[in-house]
């Protein structure tokens, strides 16, 4: 088993990308290569450990709590959550405890908006630019750059990265004097202010059967949730990176361009686009002010929404899917692409998929009823229901 930068690393043959067979190992030697990058949005921030122990092509589990069994060099935080239990997260800070994280076979790094000594107050805001279907990758940079002017109109510097999936981040390093619900609002007058803007690309609307275009996600900023960080590997075939780019190179850039091997060469010749990021931490002042004047968001739109399938794997709710649009032939040929709403839901350890249609351009009189679910997988132990958003 061969030793890096003090980590033994077990199973390096392992292949975590049966796509052009990349390993355990080449996975860690990316991380090596880009960890001067990499812990620029790691360091210091306690982490839940999104698991791959089998390769990408099975589903990954969530791990909060530190592994009882680990180095006496590795660092943690407690972290309390609203159903009232707490978790010992890893922190992150050099290299060795960034490799010891992917060996663990961790494929994507996903930190929480804190460092470990301010645990209530964030130190970046983030916008999380996710199109819904049928939406072209133009329209996303369209969009991301709407969301730079907005930002910089409330005295804040954009940090633009691709998501290293379907969408794209966008970031602005804030002083850490709010606490979270303080940043999730200031984050949603971004958006709603983006959607104004450009009300022909871009939606705000929290309920996914109502949006069009590109949902600038401000959620990603409430307590709990973290976001694949600066330099992370996404579980995709191809071993896309979500990367940090200059905003000169954002129009006409393409995520397929950035991947496990490309990224390490861009980094040895260009360095870190936001190696500076920390010299620009701004106020949310302006921003809550605006969120002030926007007064409450828009109420929910009744959509004729029905529910198709619950599953424990993507692939098992797509079966559903199929099955049910079998049956529902001449309903089909009036759904669009964003009628049909795929959900990656998260449950206490592991994703769990919804799958449900919106029904609005079907004729009233063809819509069918709520039937059976295709697939009727029970997520929730019985001592536990997920928090409402």
């Amino acid at each position: 088993m061969p030793d890096i930068d003090g980590v033994t690393i077990t199973s390096p043959d392992k292949v975590v990308f049966p796509q052009g067979g990349r390993t355990k190992l080449d996975l860690v030697r990316y991380y090596q290569a880009v960890a001067e990058g990499a812990l620029r949005g790691v360091s210091g921030r306690p982490m839940i450990l999104k698991r791959f122990v089998h390769g990408i092509e099975q589903e990954a589990f969530f791990q909060k709590r530190a592994p009882a069994k680990r180095p006496a060099w590795i660092e943690v935080a407690e972290l309390r959550y609203r159903s009232g239990r707490s978790a010992e997260e890893v922190v992150v800070t050099d290299t060795r405890q960034l490799l010891w994280v992917v060996n663990l076979g961790c494929v994507d790094l996903n930190p929480h908006p804190v460092r470990a000594a301010d645990l209530a107050h964030p130190d970046e805001l983030r916008i999380d630019l996710d199109p819904v279907p049928g939406v072209p990758w133009g329209q996303v940079l369209e969009t991301a750059q709407v969301a730079r002017e907005v930002l910089a109109d409330h005295g804040l510097v954009a940090w633009p990265k691709t998501s290293g999936s379907r969408g794209f981040h966008v970031y602005a390093r804030i002083t850490p004097d709010w606490d979270f619900s303080q940043v999730r609002r200031a984050a949603e007058a971004v958006a709603r202010e983006v959607e104004r803007r450009a009300p022909d690309l871009a939606t705000s609307r929290w309920w996914k059967e109502e949006r069009q275009g590109v949902f600038v996600d401000y959620n990603q900023n409430a307590y709990d949730r973290t976001v694949a960080s600066a330099y992370s590997v996404r579980p995709v075939r191809d071993g896309r990176v979500s990367t940090p780019l200059t905003w000169e190179e954002v129009p006409g850039c393409r995520p397929e361009e950035f991947t496990v091997d490309t990224v390490p060469k861009r980094f040895a010749a260009l360095g870190d686009p936001w190696e500076d990021m920390d010299l620009h931490a701004g106020s949310l002042t302006s921003l809550l002010e605006l969120a002030e004047a926007q007064g409450p968001p828009p109420e929910r739109t009744e959509v004729p929404l029905i529910e198709i399938a619950r599953a424990q794997h993507k692939d098992e709710a797509l079966a559903g899917l199929e099955a049910w649009k079998a049956r529902h032939a001449a309903v089909v040929e009036f759904l669009e692409p964003a009628d049909v709403l795929v959900d990656g839901m998260r449950g206490r350890s592991s994703v769990w998929y919804r799958i449900r249609v919106n029904l609005q351009h079907v004729p009233e009189g063809m819509r069918p009823e709520q039937e059976a679910l295709e697939v009727d997988y029970n997520p929730w132990p019985a001592d536990w229901r997920p928090p409402e958003p």
